[in-house]
């Protein structure tokens, strides 16, 4: 394999997570949306590492990193949908507007 087919691969799921985000009315799969645009993005850095720098880690040790926050990101956006939850009965976007000033 070369390293357009591990680009080929991260753009078309960047896409599909692109599409997700900006179509879903589901707060959760737009969360998951965003999931899967970070996972493209990861498969990018390791592909660049393994082509460009074979011996070094750099990209893998991005990846992980990026694997971190994305974790984080999940909890934080998961507490914050199961707070308004508890008030609004809903989790579509649309009925997120008590979060305006």
């Amino acid at each position: 394999m070369t390293l357009s087919h591990y680009l080929a691969l991260s753009g078309i799921l960047f896409a599909i997570g692109l599409f997700g985000v900006l179509t879903r009315r589901n707060i959760i799969g737009i969360l998951m949306s965003i999931e899967l645009m970070l996972n493209a993005a990861n498969i990018n850095f390791v592909a660049f590492n393994r082509f460009l720098y074979p011996g070094q880690y750099l990209g893998h040790t991005t990846v992980i990193f990026v694997i971190t926050l994305a974790a984080a990101e999940v909890v934080v956006g998961l507490a914050l949908v199961m707070a308004i939850y508890k008030n609004l009965k809903s989790i579509y976007v649309e009925d997120y507007n008590i979060l305006k000033g």
